[in-house]
């Protein structure tokens, strides 16, 4: 017997639906089919690996309609404070409602996992269903946010203690599981010689390109589709910075910015670029950073702009722990020192035992995994309440009242 876990998974971007395909790939195959997910993503934006689509509550919008009777965002006078979102009137955002409701009595969940929606928390908190709310990077200190934190039996944080945000209350800390970041895909990382070979294969086009690779510092540059403008905008600089660097932007990329780099290309793998280059440039979005976090390759973050400066206060608290350089620091650095101020270039010689030695203590080990220890809970415990007494509460540095 374990906990039925009903998650919700926002429907901007796929990054809400891959968080909970990761968790689940936490648990035994067997376990899985207690999960039950609630979004409204469409199947084509996101292919689920450890979840079946049986599992999958596919939900009504909740975008705006004509025939509402009042907006979703009316002002002060017009809204709780509470909500970031509230129409009144939206057929939509009622039979979502009740396809929630219905299918958590139904399927006898026992707690919701809210990722991302204060709206969705508040319908839990009203209707008495106990839930954890996943707590992203950023400024969140609007009340709505705050309501859903205080509703919530936990918070939940997919990244480090370590990177969290300085300006974040203490409270919300203490009330706070931080996951670590939840890397699953440990295959083994090819050699350095083997990430030549790739390189050399990738730009067998651009026979101008393949011989200097081999000795000139390489800067990977890795954009990713929901919005590269900003990093592409720094390229004639990081050229005229860097007029010897091998330059190789991963993703999408304007056409007029091409004569910049030296190969611009897509890649299923970006793992060997980020263990294997000399620098990554790079925003700060949470899948992103989760890779790159525990390589030893130096980030130069240039965070995009997102609602609650998500990516921003994710940036400052990496280059605040060392983690990383600002465009600014990077460029400084590289002004006011000459070559020397690469990293030494690891060399082909290294054995493939020595670089798993090197990589050893970046990565977390089975024991300290967060997000397992999670998962394992709700195996071990067969009541909400149970869970939230034994496993929950010594986890958390705050208790409810007597």
């Amino acid at each position: 017997m374990m906990l039925r876990i009903g998650y919700y998974a926002h429907h901007h971007g796929s990054g809400h639906c891959r968080q909970i395909d990761k968790l689940a790939a936490l648990l035994p195959i067997q376990k899985r089919q207690q999960l039950t997910v609630f979004t409204s993503l469409a199947p084509e934006a996101y292919a689920f690996s450890a979840i079946d689509e049986q599992q999958i509550v596919r939900l009504y919008p909740e975008d705006e309609r004509t025939d509402d009777v009042l907006k979703g965002r009316a002002g002060k006078y017009w809204q709780p404070a509470s909500l970031h979102y509230s129409p009144i009137g939206n057929a939509d955002i009622q039979k979502r409602s009740h396809q929630i409701l219905n299918t958590i009595v139904q399927r006898d969940i026992d707690l919701m996992i809210i990722d991302v929606s204060v709206e969705v928390a508040m319908l839990c908190r009203t209707v008495s269903i106990p839930y954890l709310y996943v707590r992203l990077p950023g400024l969140r200190d609007d009340t709505p946010h705050l309501e859903a934190f205080a509703g919530a039996l936990a918070l939940l944080a997919p990244y480090p203690q370590a990177i969290e945000a300085a300006m974040t209350p203490s409270w919300v800390r203490q009330k706070t599981v931080y996951l670590d970041f939840i890397n699953l895909t440990k295959n083994d990382i090819s050699s350095h010689q083997d990430f030549i070979k790739t390189l050399t294969t990738l730009t067998a086009d651009h026979p101008n390109v393949i011989s200097s690779f081999a000795t000139k510092p390489i800067i990977t540059v890795i954009k990713g589709y929901g919005g590269h403008e900003a990093i592409d905008a720094k390229l004639p600089e990081l050229r005229r910075l860097l007029p010897d660097a091998f330059i190789i932007s991963l993703g999408p990329i304007d056409n007029d910015l091409r004569a910049y780099v030296d190969v611009a290309i897509h890649v299923n793998d970006v793992t060997p670029f980020m263990y294997y280059s000399d620098y990554l440039l790079m925003a700060c979005g949470l899948n992103a950073v989760a890779q790159a976090y525990y390589c030893t390759t130096p980030l130069v973050v240039l965070p995009d702009e997102r609602p609650h400066q998500e990516q921003a206060t994710m940036a400052q608290a990496l280059i605040d722990q060392g983690r990383a350089l600002s465009w600014e620091q990077f460029v400084y650095s590289m002004s006011a020192e000459s070559t020397s101020a690469y990293p030494t270039k690891i060399t082909a010689s290294q054995t493939q035992d020595n670089l798993n030695d090197d990589r050893s203590s970046f990565f977390p080990t089975e024991d300290s995994f967060a997000a397992q220890a999670l998962m394992d809970s709700t195996i071990t415990y067969s009541t909400a309440k149970s869970w939230f007494n034994e496993w929950l509460l010594p986890q958390l540095e705050l208790r409810p009242e007597a």
